[in-house]
């Protein structure tokens, strides 16, 4: 049976929580997520913490945002930046001056370390060359494109603000801006999609040449607008065909599958992604933002008021059971394509995995959904093909 370690911060103190912390630099690096909540529009498919603005309102969150960093930043003075992701929302909806003033601040209250990957998700309908450029002179080395379609009726379906040709023009300007690392955000599945649609959108992003593509199959969720149409969804058969079709277009094209859902070019994984699959240190700030240091997580406040008032109590505090910790270990290193390192394993836990594991290592082995490999003579654990198709199933084999 799981352990029920979550607990609400009245029943912890801040010294206590901090203390828990600093007691534990894992690898004293750690990874910051920035989060920006607001949109022009919310897509139809999008069920994130995110939502229309307002000049004031956007104001009165950066105030709020900078008065978090400004107040939690000394707890973690003994850790080295090796990772800053600006997520959301649409945080290239932010405006140059707001922009500066986080960073500014950042590097005021972190130890950023010099090769730090600096990553903003920008959507093509809010983005300009000014911008590019002003990214790139504060240090911002890499920028994620939330394209999901090249087809205009695709994007017009999903809810988008832009247009392929806006997607092109920004690309080609990030590139004159400077920007040698470029991930661009697919999406398949989609109501009416055809495979040669995706087809075309794969090899028409392929030929740009970016250094990083994220491609996902659209899921519906509750809550959002998708949820309650009745949609023209491709069938079972032709899903199926679009997820080979991305790894066959993609491997073709250079970019190789280091995750489920990720390719790159060789170099150009994204550290902010690996920090999170290999359950490294990252510290959230901004609405909703979850962070996870030392084996304890917790979340920001979700509501606008609260947080805008400058209240960062920690929600859902967790402090993580040994038992949660291996599970954690096993389902997020198991969607990495080389998979988890068993020495690694014994290390964290002093167990080996077939000491905790071994009924369902043995049973995913026979059932072809999981393999042992080596290399440089390190023995990892992975997921075969089919175990890749059948991921979620494989993952709740490790749950206790």
């Amino acid at each position: 049976m799981k352990e029920n370690t979550t607990v609400t911060t009245n029943n912890i103190p801040r010294d206590r929580i901090i203390s828990d912390l600093l007691g534990c630099h894992k690898d004293g690096q750690l990874s910051l997520y920035i989060h920006i909540p607001f949109c022009v529009k919310k897509c139809l498919y999008c069920d994130f913490l995110s939502g229309p603005y307002d000049q004031k309102k956007q104001e009165a969150y950066v105030d709020a945002l900078l008065l978090q960093i400004e107040k939690e930043a000394p707890d973690y003075k003994e850790y080295q930046i090796i990772s800053i992701f600006f997520g959301g929302g649409t945080p290239s909806l932010l405006e140059i001056p707001q922009m500066n003033k986080i960073m500014t601040k950042l590097k005021k209250v972190f130890f950023i370390c010099e090769d730090a990957e600096i990553t903003i998700e920008a959507n093509p309908g809010t983005l300009g060359y000014a911008k590019l450029i002003f990214y790139r002179k504060v240090g911002i080395n890499r920028i994620s494109i939330g394209l999901q379609s090249s087809h205009n009726e695709e994007l017009k379906i999903l809810g988008r603000i832009h247009t392929y040709e806006e997607f092109l023009e920004n690309y080609q300007n990030a590139r004159k801006a400077g920007f040698q690392n470029i991930n661009i955000d697919l999406m398949s599945a989609l109501p009416g999609q055809t495979v040669e649609a995706y087809e075309e959108t794969l090899i028409r992003i392929c030929s740009l040449k970016p250094e990083h593509i994220s491609a996902y199959s659209l899921i519906i969720e509750e809550g959002t607008p998708f949820f309650d149409k009745k949609l023209d969804l491709p069938n079972e058969e032709v899903e199926r065909l679009l997820y080979e079709k991305t790894g066959e277009i993609l491997e073709k094209y250079g970019y190789y599958r280091y995750e489920i859902s990720n390719y790159s070019k060789q170099g150009y994984e994204s550290r902010h992604n690996s920090i999170y699959w290999t359950r490294g240190n990252y510290l959230g700030f901004g609405l909703g933002a979850a962070s996870m240091v030392c084996n304890v997580r917790w979340n920001n406040p979700k509501e606008m008021e609260e947080y805008c008032s400058g209240t960062f109590d920690k929600n859902q505090i967790q402090h993580l059971s040994r038992n949660e910790q291996m599970e954690e270990f096993m389902f997020l290193g198991l969607r990495r394509m080389e998979g988890i390192r068993t020495d690694t394993f014994s290390k964290f836990f002093e167990k080996t995995p077939e000491d905790v594991y071994g009924k369902q290592i043995e049973k995913l082995k026979k059932e072809g959904l999981l393999v042992e490999t080596s290399i440089d003579k390190n023995r990892y654990l992975k997921l075969t093909k089919r175990g890749i198709d059948l991921s979620n199933y494989v993952f709740e084999k490790f749950l206790f």
